[in-house]
């Protein structure tokens, strides 16, 4: 009966002993996969943060960036208007001239002091006339208003310009309206040499010249008739 308990005891052992390792492996298990939630919602808390700053960023930014336009097109506007104040000044001060202007060349050159003066201020801000006269026609740049034909000239070049145009960086803000030169091909005519070469042809045909002579015989009048 002994004999049968003690083996029976050092059977249950292993069994025990592998019970407690499955158990501890578990354990261990159970923990590490208890660290790793841990982490993971640490993680999503985080991210959750990161979310949370970027749309209020985001928020702000939507409400920045309107001001922020409507305060740079204003400050460009009073920039462009101040810079103008100098020639509206000159323009009072020509009209109180004129007055007492004693030639009206005086008049004119006062007129085209604010004219430069003018074209200096738009192209500080990027604007300049575009160049027409004498120039070869650009559909892109020039609107062709009248065509005229002058065969001392090169064809499709500018001879007028009724109204200046302008470009703003390059890009045209309004076409030149002008004149251009539209010189007609001289008619052609047959030259002598080709004349020449069938008179040629026609003498050295004995068949041709008797043709050609016999009608001028038969329409001769016969003397004997008379």
């Amino acid at each position: 009966m002994n004999e049968k308990t003690t083996k029976s005891k050092e059977e249950e052992e292993p069994k025990e002993n592998e019970l407690a390792e499955g158990l501890e492996k578990l354990q261990q298990e159970l923990e590490k996969l208890g660290q790793e939630l841990e982490n993971a919602r640490k993680e999503k808390d985080e991210v959750s943060d990161r979310l949370q700053r970027v749309y209020a960023d985001y928020a702000n930014f939507q409400k920045r960036v309107p001001k922020n336009i409507a305060e740079t097109v204003a400050y460009e506007k009073e920039r462009f208007i101040r810079s103008f104040l100098p020639i509206l000044d000159n323009f009072d001060r020509t009209l109180r001239e004129v007055r007492s202007a004693q030639s009206l060349d005086a008049v004119i050159r006062g007129v085209e002091i604010i004219r430069d003066q003018m074209l200096t201020i738009l192209k500080a801000h990027g604007v300049e006339p575009i160049e027409s006269v004498n120039e070869k026609f650009d559909p892109e740049r020039h609107e062709a208003m009248l065509r005229r034909s002058e065969p001392d000239k090169e064809n499709d070049i500018v001879l007028e310009e009724f109204q200046k145009g302008y470009a703003l960086n390059g890009r045209v803000l309004r076409p030149s309206r002008v004149a251009i030169n539209k010189v007609q091909p001289p008619a052609q005519q047959p030259g002598p040499e080709k004349e020449e070469v069938t008179q040629q042809g026609t003498e050295g045909d004995p068949k041709r010249d008797a043709s050609t002579q016999a009608p001028e015989a038969a329409s001769t009048p016969d003397s004997s008739t008379e």
